[in-house]
């Protein structure tokens, strides 16, 4: 499984993926149950990547990484909440608060460990 650890390529691009996913499904109109399944699909992947990462790497950075690993599974909590909630005409706006609070926690927790890229 060296292939999940060796760059952050597939991680990256898995979560790229997914919140492009997610915006379209957000956005439209209509609901877009073949856009939610993929989407469901790239949280999957997108567990499957950071775990290898995380197994590789969380002894080098310790509680941030771990950190990390909790503030993107409340990420992919709240995107699925806020589609669902969207879909059964229920309020949101608080679901949105906390996901961009979130998500910035986790790109920046993701991104300041320097694994794979130096900004």
């Amino acid at each position: 499984m060296s292939f999940l650890t060796s760059a952050t390529h597939l991680h990256i691009t898995t979560w790229v993926i997914a919140l492009v996913l997610f915006f379209i499904a957000a956005f439209a109109s209509k609901k877009l149950t073949g856009v939610h399944m993929g989407l469901r699909l790239m949280y999957i992947l997108m567990i499957v990547s950071g775990g290898a990462l995380f197994l590789e790497y969380r002894d080098a950075y310790g509680m941030n990484y771990d950190m990390k690993v909790l503030f993107a599974i409340l990420v992919i909590g709240f995107m699925e909440m806020i589609l669902v909630r969207k879909n059964k005409g229920k309020s949101v706006n608080v679901f949105w608060v906390l996901f961009a609070i979130v998500l910035a926690v986790t790109l920046y927790l993701g991104l300041s460990t320097g694994i794979g890229m130096n900004f």
